[in-house]
């Protein structure tokens, strides 16, 4: 999906952490069956780091949740518990956006697909998801 990027604006609940992401209007989203994306209903599509960015002291509001491989980093709000982005396993070079986190406004289409997290390593290799976070795809 190769279209012009547009900043999006977003962040937690109670909006302690805030940050901007560069990113098409209309996106891809990916809905994760693994055991954490599944409880938190966590459906993302993937930038690459370099495209994201925390704004003012949100660094101080973020904590860091990790398990299995200990590769994805779930990141989450102190104060309302929200996760708004995190650095997934999929892609540890690139950052994971709660599509709806973002702002109203910018994101005129999300298509939604399905990842098997259950089944990570054939899921991954199966959907190309690893590509997103590279700053050279077409």
């Amino acid at each position: 999906m190769a279209s012009e990027l547009v900043v999006h604006h977003g962040g937690c609940h109670c909006k302690k952490v805030r940050w901007r992401v560069e990113a098409p209007a209309s996106v891809v989203a990916w809905d994760c069956n693994c055991s954490n994306c599944f409880m938190r209903a966590n459906t993302h599509f993937i930038v690459p780091l370099e495209r994201f960015k925390l704004l003012g002291d949100s660094s101080n509001f973020v904590s860091t949740y990790t398990f299995g491989s200990h590769t994805a980093k779930h990141t989450f709000c102190k104060n309302c518990g929200i996760t708004s982005f995190y650095h997934p396993r999929s892609n540890p070079d690139g950052v994971a956006i709660t599509f709806k986190c973002v702002d109203p406004g910018t994101l005129t289409h999300i298509e939604v697909r399905q990842f098997d997290g259950s089944n990570w390593e054939a899921s991954c290799d199966q959907t190309g998801i690893a590509s997103l976070s590279k700053l050279n795809i077409s």
